[in-house]
């Protein structure tokens, strides 16, 4: 049977767990959308700003026909020719590294871009086109297999 823990050692256990629970929560609402979440659990800031959509795309650099890897000049004339006629307000691309299983099963990883676009909710209809349009454009352009898209709702105040 287990040693129990010392009395010191056990308060301080329930300490830690509670600290988790309290400063975890607003996290852990907002992560999973709740509505719902008590208003102790809500950021101050969480009516500020607009409805807005944040989509992510990850585009890979290495091409599976082992061509030579997607160059930053040419990443950004992607965008420039792409991206920004569809979005001119702006947006954000960030340098990554990537890990994902290819078709065939094998662990590939790579250098990587992030396309950060942010839209009002209310033009989602409009933008999703333009955004698979880009996808397509790049699997084609640098033949890719895939561009990852993330959609997350969102709150933004320029």
């Amino acid at each position: 049977m287990p040693h129990p823990l010392p009395t010191p050692r056990r308060r301080l256990a329930v300490f830690a767990a509670g600290l988790v629970i309290v400063v975890g929560a607003p996290a852990a609402y907002a992560a999973l959308g709740d509505e719902t979440a008590p208003e102790s659990a809500v950021p101050a800031a969480r009516g500020r700003g607009a409805a807005y959509l944040e989509t992510r795309l990850f585009f890979g650099t290495e091409r599976p026909d082992g061509g030579p890897d997607v160059t930053d000049r040419q990443f950004m004339a992607f965008v420039d020719k792409e991206v920004t006629p569809r979005f001119p307000g702006g947006l954000t691309v960030q340098d990554g590294r990537g890990q994902w299983r290819d078709r065939s099963g094998t662990i590939e990883r790579e250098r990587s871009y992030e396309l950060i676009l942010l839209y009002p909710a209310s033009e989602a209809k409009v933008h999703d086109p333009w955004i698979e349009r880009i996808r397509r454009a790049y699997r084609t352009a640098f033949a890719q297999e895939s561009v990852a898209r993330l959609d997350e709702p969102t709150r933004v105040d320029f």
